[in-house]
């Protein structure tokens, strides 16, 4: 089995490589690829990716280039980890939102859709290579945002599934405090990427009891600071939404927070050098501590279910995943892009029903899968008034004088990565 992994030279691609070592049985790879045109980046990690096979048995081949077509040759699957302009592009996608008041944030709001009009002409082109080189190849997108990303993919007609770490984040987190294996945790997991909500968390499978009340009941405090929202919030949900839907509840209190410190993304930049310099030390076989600060926790894990389920390999029966919409959700279109528990195999994934969802979030998540229409219309088509479009529609923006404002700003910025600006 080959796989190909195109974002290769990222500082996370180590956190990859042990989920691929430690859980070699469920994912059997023969040649790993790590894909990048920045090669003392790629050099360096792939460096440390050896190292990490070695030390932990594994038997697979890695190998490195800056050659896209020669590295997805061949591949059974490709998992997409790209950022278009680096941490200094989501620098400032996180800083000039906040010059109007809104929330600067790499994934959502105005940030997002300037990182999906800067990605997603990428991520086709990509795509096209990879069905050129092997029509039969998956695609599992874990390139922000996800959703969109993900849509722009699937109309094409490509084999993908996107995929996040919010679910099993959440998964690990419920099995600790209930003192169980996180295979034991089914969760009700619905919206959006970067917009869903737990209204359930069961035990053993989708029809096993509901223990969401008791988490919230004797672990409320805990979920409350993690999600940094007040407990009393959380108690009147009934729900445990993701800490993304920080951004929505809080949105005032948080551009005032952004305000007053560093981005994420001078954080992150920070502790990439560092982490590049770790990766140069021949001695090093093992993901560093500091990789845990970097974000994208199990993101590992989750890939390698994915990968093995949609391969043939193994791999859970159920997983939650960003897939076409078909009806699940009956308020959204059927090719609205989802994130839910799906039954995953050889040939796709297939989202399991889902309960009626309270009209508190499906409300939200209408209104922005009305955004990312627009915001893909604008990433495929181009032109400051789609820009203009897609952030009226969001509803971190929603005044059009914000909208007018963060147009210019956004074009400003990003002119060097959109061909029609």
């Amino acid at each position: 089995m080959k796989l190909a992994v195109v974002g290769g030279g990222s500082t996370y691609t180590p956190e990859l490589i042990d989920g691929f070592a430690r859980l070699r049985d469920t994912l059997p790879i023969e040649e790993l690829v790590l894909v990048d045109p920045a090669l003392d980046r790629l050099e360096l990690v792939g460096g440390l990716a050896r190292r990490i096979f070695a030390k932990q048995g594994h038997p697979g081949r890695v190998t490195t280039t800056d050659d896209l077509d020669a590295g997805v040759e061949g591949a059974d699957a490709v998992l997409l980890q790209l950022r278009v302009g680096g941490q200094a592009a989501r620098n400032e996608d996180e800083t000039w939102p906040l010059e109007c008041g809104c929330v600067g944030q790499e994934t959502t709001g105005a940030g997002g859709l300037a990182k999906a009009l800067r990605t997603v002409p990428v991520v086709l082109d990509i795509a096209e290579r990879v069905r050129r080189a092997n029509p039969d190849a998956w695609i599992i997108d874990f390139t922000n945002p996800v959703g969109i990303v993900t849509r722009a993919l699937l109309q094409a007609g490509h084999k993908v599934v996107g995929l996040c770490n919010v679910a099993i984040g959440f998964q690990r987190k419920f099995a600790g405090m209930l003192g169980v294996t996180p295979g034991d945790v089914h969760l009700d997991h619905v919206g959006l990427n970067h917009l869903t909500w737990e209204t359930g968390v069961r035990l053993g499978g989708p029809e096993g009891e509901n223990v969401l009340p008791k988490l919230l009941a004797e672990h409320g405090d805990t979920l409350a600071d993690t999600l940094r929202l007040p407990h009393e919030i959380l108690d009147r949900l009934g729900v445990v939404p993701s800490y993304y839907l920080r951004y929505f509840y809080a949105h005032d209190e948080v551009v005032r927070e952004l305000g007053t410190k560093p981005s994420r993304a001078a954080e992150v930049a920070e502790m990439e050098r560092e982490l590049l310099k770790m990766y140069g030390d021949p001695e090093l076989d093992e993901k560093p501590a500091l990789l845990a600060k970097r974000g994208g926790a199990y993101y590992s894990e989750a890939a390698v279910d994915l990968a093995a389920s949609l391969l043939g390999a193994g791999g859970s029966t159920y997983q939650v995943v960003n897939t076409y919409n078909r009806g699940t959700l009956p308020f959204l279109p059927d090719d609205a892009v989802i994130e839910v528990q799906a039954a995953v195999g050889h040939s796709g994934a297939t989202p399991l029903p889902v309960a009626p969802v309270d009209p508190l979030y499906a409300g939200l998540m209408a209104n922005v899968t009305a955004y990312e229409d627009l915001a893909l219309e604008a990433a495929l088509r181009g032109g400051r008034e789609r820009v203009f479009r897609a952030l009226l529609a969001h509803p971190l923006v929603g005044q059009y004088a914000y909208a007018e404002g963060l147009t210019d700003r956004l074009i400003a910025h990003n002119r060097e990565h959109l061909a029609w600006a």
